[in-house]
């Protein structure tokens, strides 16, 4: 089964005085590369958040968010009520006639004119989010999968047309067979000399099967064939279709180097224009 490395998942539930929102998004890598900003009050979490999400997507650049929203009355920053009198305090000797309500707000800008006290995290919370973060999780993997329904479609398409290009270029083997045969005749012809003709078919055989595309055209089916397999199998395999696709690859530009022959020169180009793609696409699966 396909599935991708590119998803995005969110999650949110609004609490009595605050809203909390985890978002997860990810993208091709070769291995799991794991980015998580979250408020410093909630990192006693990381470690197994990085656990949960590690075992669930396995491979990808993952980007994971935790964002708190403060929606209650309540707040984790006090005037610091001391510093403030002491400044305003300081600005009256050295503006005596100024009006209160604007050394007010000059002090309330000043450093430490206010202090932020950490909150104690609620145990119901911590569910609350670790909830979240499934539910975040399973709609990255919804999305995933349905991104892997797309590849799958692509991927097959390419390998059939890669075969059907094969089966073209096969075809001519007959056609290309004479014209070489038809060649070296009109070349020895022009050299005006006597060849045994024996001689010259043993000849023409070897020649001709070191041209042979027989044995490629064999082992890229069965390349092409593998691919398929391999994208129907249960386990994560990304890394084994990249595998797979540089088996294909050789045995194209072999097929090219052999090929001696510009339609089926013209097809290998082909091929090999339709595996980039696949190429290409091979990178975002998991």
């Amino acid at each position: 089964m396909i599935v991708s490395m590119t998803g995005f998942g969110k999650a949110s539930k609004q609490l009595p005085t605050k809203k909390i929102t985890v978002e997860i998004k990810s993208l091709n890598s070769k291995g799991l590369d794991l980015n998580v900003r979250m408020p410093s009050a909630f990192r006693e979490m990381e470690l197994s958040l990085r656990n949960t999400i590690s075992q669930e997507l396995e491979r990808g650049k993952v980007d994971f968010s935790l964002f708190v929203e403060i929606s209650g009355e309540e707040t984790t920053a006090k005037v610091n009520a001391p510093i403030v009198k002491g400044y305003i305090s300081q600005m009256k000797e050295i503006l005596p006639n100024a009006d209160e309500t604007e050394l007010m707000k000059m002090a309330v800008r000043m450093p430490d004119a206010l202090k932020t006290e950490r909150e104690e995290i609620d145990k119901e919370e911590l569910k609350e989010i670790e909830s979240l973060v499934r539910e975040a999780l399973t709609n990255i993997s919804t999305f995933r999968k349905d991104e892997g329904l797309s590849l799958d479609k692509e991927f097959r398409f390419r390998i059939e047309n890669i075969r059907n290009y094969m089966n073209e270029a096969v075809a001519l083997a007959p056609e290309r067979i004479s014209a070489i045969k038809e060649r070296l005749q009109n070349a020895i012809d022009e050299l005006k000399v006597n060849v045994d003709e024996n001689r010259f078919e043993q000849e023409l055989i070897y020649y001709l099967e070191k041209l042979d595309i027989t044995e490629e055209k064999v082992r890229l089916g069965n390349h092409l064939d593998y691919f398929v397999q391999t994208m129907d199998g249960k386990e994560a395999n990304g890394r084994k279709l990249g595998f797979i696709t540089q088996e294909i690859g050789r045995e194209i530009n072999t097929m090219g180097s052999k090929s001696n022959h510009a339609e089926m020169q013209k097809l290998v180009v082909m091929m090999k224009d339709e595996l980039e793609k696949i190429k290409e696409q091979v990178l975002n699966v998991l």
